[in-house]
């Protein structure tokens, strides 16, 4: 037993040692593509499989918490639903709040969206509310380079604990539409919808930011582009700031019932006004009365 002292001596001293260097390292990653957040996020799939299937990705806007106005506040993909007939395709809303167009990927989100689609389904995008904060916060992470260029920067993420490459929002929006092309379906971008700031009497527009750059890939990529920020904003400089309140649950940003529908209104006036529009044989009754809107 003497003999082994000094070893057992050497060996705790090394173990304890290395204890801080043990502290120091970060937790194991777990992916937030995980069954069980999944499950929390309640994000739906197609409801017939023999029928082709509208998707909807992008953020709050599009899909607010779980879809069931919680807070007041609704998506426009939501009241979408209405204005399709469900005997000729699936209306299926998988955005999720707070994501931009780069965390939606970088979470699993768009693969696993990726996995439901088939030739013969639409996509509709709408990214860029969030894709303006921080790269590396250590609250969400979240922001994307600003434009469409292939710019590049280098972070550790302190959200997903890894070493990532951040790209412009441009990027990430080229990536959804090269994604979708490989499936055999077809992708649409929408322009973001406009919050509820007022300049001179009317809403202030994002053709120089992320409006602007979503049509520039829609340019690039040759894909149908909706103006859904113009189109609502003219909507909005018509009923004037007062009966514009009605439109929103929050300050600036979240829409009422009210207001989603009168989004997803916009939405199928942009579809009709598309030169090759992909589901014009599959509205409801209740988009007859929608006149097309290119929002030029």
């Amino acid at each position: 037993m003497q003999k082994c002292l000094p070893h057992l001596i050497y060996c705790l001293t090394f173990v304890l040692a290395q204890a801080p260097l043990l502290a120091q390292q970060p937790a194991p990653y777990v992916s937030p593509t995980d069954p069980a957040l999944h499950e929390k996020l309640g994000l739906p799939k197609p409801a017939n499989a023999s029928l082709p299937t509208l998707f909807l990705v992008g953020d709050s806007t599009v899909r607010n918490g779980h879809g069931d106005g919680a807070n007041s506040q609704w998506g426009w993909g939501e009241p979408l639903v209405d204005f399709f007939d469900p005997s000729k395709i699936n209306v299926v809303n998988r955005a999720i709040g707070g994501r931009s167009s780069r965390t939606y990927i970088t979470e699993g989100h768009w693969d696993d969206t990726l996995a439901l689609m088939k030739p013969g389904d639409v996509v509709l995008f709408q990214f860029g509310h969030n894709d303006s904060g921080p790269l590396d916060d250590t609250s969400r992470a979240r922001g994307t380079l600003p434009g469409v260029g292939e710019e590049t920067k280098e972070i550790e993420n302190p959200i997903l604990q890894r070493h990532e490459t951040v790209h412009t929002y441009g990027w990430y929006m080229r990536k959804y539409v090269t994604d979708t092309l490989a499936k055999g379906a077809t992708p649409i971008i929408c322009s973001p919808i406009p919050r509820k700031i007022w300049k001179d009497g009317k809403v202030v527009r994002n053709a120089q930011d992320y409006g602007g750059w979503a049509q520039q890939v829609s340019s690039q990529q040759h894909i149908a582009f909706i103006n859904l920020n113009e189109i609502i904003a003219r909507h909005y400089d018509a009923l004037g700031e007062a009966k514009v309140e009605a439109l929103f649950a929050d300050p600036h940003t979240h829409t009422s019932r009210a207001g989603a529908e009168l989004n997803a209104e916009s939405v199928v006036a942009g579809l009709k006004a598309l030169p090759k529009d992909p589901v014009f044989a599959d509205f409801s009754v209740k988009a007859k009365a929608i006149s097309p809107d290119a929002g030029n």
